[in-house]
């Protein structure tokens, strides 16, 4: 199978372009050639956004899939139909979860689920390149296929609900040091971690699979924990074991940093439990068998092995420790009302 991958290089695609080498398959990889190649792959340099650079490196090849994890607009969407109609015979269009429902009126999400998330822009634009996605597909100008990871992790990423998404040995440093870090509400909102290994198997097995073109599909891990659990096995696998979590409402966090109410209102605060019946029908050989406890580890042992990897987001730090300090004085001046 000859495979097309845009982006290619980044947490979630390199598991799917790594685990489509194992499986034999052709690959070759589209990007502008910022990145480190990957071994026994064809490198692609241009812009795919640069409709004649990208015509010029592609040629005339008629790819049996294309997988995009680089459209975020509409307008993204034309040029894809424009560069890959008549060019493959899937697209795959690598949406988000994120872009369900908010506030959800189920706890449990399908592929059904509306797609109406009113605090993410991030969001509402992937939900607006399925649409056009789907119109392609009606006339038969794309036979597309939306993929929609929701939060996904590797060995270069800990998927905390408040971390730097840069640099996310971040939180990591500040539970070494005692420092307490921040949980969203309660922490007993129950979530879906999935490693970025489990979510290739999904998608690849997706790969040439005619039937799938028109449907969308979420791929994610079967296990759910709270955020509580989330951070007392991140600290664990960091040899923290008496973290200091810090519990402040979603809202209040958002009020006080603003850029962080997508992420954080339009997805992480909200209950998200999925269920993958719909991928498993599609890919019966589908299951995901890393547990988040398990992951992490190995996320933090390639933090320790790598320097590179541990840099330190210092105005994130400045943030939580002035949204620390906040919440505490306004808590205890609360406290000492309510004694009167």
């Amino acid at each position: 199978m000859n495979v097309l991958f845009v982006g290619g290089t980044g947490i979630i695609s390199t598991a799917c372009v790594e685990l489509a080498l194992k499986r034999g398959m052709s690959v070759s990889i589209l990007n502008r050639g910022n990145r480190k190649e990957i071994s026994d792959t064809r490198s692609l340099v241009a812009d795919v956004n640069d409709l004649d650079a990208a015509r010029s490196v592609l040629g005339s090849v008629i790819w049996d899939a294309v997988v995009d994890f680089t459209a975020f607009s509409t307008e993204d969407i034309d040029r894809r139909i424009e560069l890959f109609g008549g060019k493959t015979r899937q697209y795959i269009f690598i949406s988000s979860a994120s872009a369900y429902q908010k506030p959800i009126q189920d706890y449990i999400i399908t592929e059904s689920t509306p797609l109406v998330n009113p605090f993410w822009d991030y969001s509402r634009n992937k939900a607006a390149c399925e649409e056009k996605l789907l119109d392609a597909v009606r006339s038969a100008r794309l036979p597309a296929t939306v993929v929609r990871p929701s939060l996904t992790f590797g060995d270069t990423q800990a998927p905390l609900a408040l971390n730097s998404w840069l640099k996310p040995y971040t939180a990591i440093d500040r539970m070494r040091k005692g420092k307490s870090v921040i949980v969203p509400g309660d922490g007993t909102s129950l979530w879906t971690v999935t490693h970025n290994s489990d979510f290739a198997k999904g998608l690849v097995g997706l790969l040439g699979n005619e039937a799938a073109v028109g449907h969308a599909f979420h791929i994610t891990s079967d296990e759910v924990l709270t955020w509580d659990q989330i951070y007392r096995y991140t600290a664990q696998a960091a040899g923290v074991e008496e973290p200091k979590l810090i519990h402040i409402a979603s809202d209040f966090i958002a009020e006080c940093i603003p850029d962080i109410e997508g992420s954080l209102i339009g997805d992480k605060s909200a209950s998200a439990v999925f269920d993958n019946s719909k991928i498993k029908r599609f890919v019966p050989d589908y299951v995901a068998t890393t547990r988040y406890a398990d992951g992490i580890k190995s996320t933090i042992k390639n933090f320790d092995s790598d320097e590179s990897l541990r840099s330190i987001d210092e105005e994130a730090n400045r943030n939580y420790d002035l949204l620390i300090e906040t919440y505490t004085a306004g808590l205890a001046a609360a406290k000492k009302a309510f004694s009167r």
